[in-house]
């Protein structure tokens, strides 16, 4: 707390000079810390009262009489203390999230539109704001459902990257296919990749020289492969050093979908860049992590029985349909708690 209230106050100083307004994205970015940073040192100063006040009753009181108000702080201490686990460098930040169906055709797409609709059902529950800036659509199949191939969506909100950044890897399903005229089993697989979105600043520690960039347009294009707009608006960046393919298309404006295109290159490339500082120091510490990218980290299964297991943590649900409808609570905060 005292290095945070010697931030605010040095915040507070650079505000009352008039040059601080001058530019509006760092004056923004300073006035949103200093906005976190007195809520953060509020409710520590409240919960510090409270405690001194359930204190004092207990000295005066029977136990009976304390239950109530101490059971209340024990659950707003318990929320204040897992934001530790939510101190890493980007996890106050927004977040990029993408889903990508494994191999299986028309299941794993299926399966993809099933996780799609499971996330955003997640972010609503928190308040963030989630916008789809690239997808790709599967082949029409029964019913008329169509799956994803990919979806690329940016979650804004209070540490949307922090909760989200574990839900990395790939989950499982196991079912009754509806896509088999047999009515067999099915397991299918698809991937979830989180980044963080980068600040500007952020973004001009990475080098990308416009030489390495291949930009290309194309429509975008709704489900079962028609073309929504007419003119080309989406655009497609390859970074052609490493390969990085990269996407957008939701805005209108050909400039802004390259502006979110770019988002996405910066973020990726910064993640590239932290996997390789960690395998160097896990190389050099002889150790090596029990979970990779590419390995499996929840199952969902509805056939022959029903369960939602993670099996870093293994914290198990056998409501399935409540968690396919976005109760992810208890899942992402116990994977969180062993990060």
């Amino acid at each position: 707390m005292p290095e945070k209230k010697k931030r605010i106050e040095v915040i507070e100083k650079e505000s009352q000079d008039a040059e601080f307004w001058s530019d509006p994205k760092k004056s923004g970015k300073l006035s949103q810390e200093l906005a976190g940073l007195k809520e953060e040192v509020e409710v520590i100063d409240v919960l510090k009262k409270e405690f001194k006040d359930v204190k004092e009753l207990s000295e005066i009181s029977e136990e009976k009489d304390i239950a109530l108000p101490l059971e209340k702080l024990e659950k707003k201490v318990a929320k204040e203390e897992f934001r530790t686990f939510l101190s890493g460098k980007n996890d106050k930040g927004d977040a990029l999230f993408t889903i990508t169906a494994g191999a299986g055709g028309q299941d794993a797409q299926d399966w993809a539109s099933m996780l799609l609709r499971m996330y955003e059902r997640y972010f609503n529950r928190k308040g963030w704001k989630a916008q789809v800036l690239h997808q790709s659509f599967g082949d029409p199949g029964p019913e008329g459902r169509i799956g994803v191939k990919q979806a690329v969506l940016e979650v804004k909100g209070k540490y949307a990257y922090g909760y989200l950044r574990r839900e990395k890897g790939v989950h499982r399903l196991v079912r009754i296919s509806p896509f088999s005229a047999k009515s067999l089993r099915h397991t299918s697989f698809a991937s979830v990749d989180v980044m963080p979105e980068l600040s500007s600043e952020e973004q001009k520690e990475i080098a990308v020289k416009s030489d390495d960039l291949k930009i290309d347009t194309f429509r975008s294009s709704g489900p079962g492969g028609q073309n929504v707009n007419k003119r080309e608006t989406a655009v497609r960046i390859t970074h052609i050093p490493t390969g990085i393919v990269v996407a957008a298309q939701s805005s209108r404006t050909q400039g802004e979908n390259r502006e979110k295109a770019m988002q996405l290159l910066y973020s990726k490339l910064y993640l590239m860049q932290e996997e390789k500082r960690e395998k160097e120091l896990e190389e050099e510490k002889g150790e090596r992590k029990a979970i990779e990218w590419g390995s499996q980290i929840r199952s969902y299964v509805l056939h022959p029985y029903k369960l939602v297991k993670d099996h870093r943590t293994d914290q198990e649900d056998s409501n399935v349909d409540a968690v396919l409808d976005g109760n992810l609570d208890a899942f992402i905060e116990s994977s969180l708690r062993i990060s």
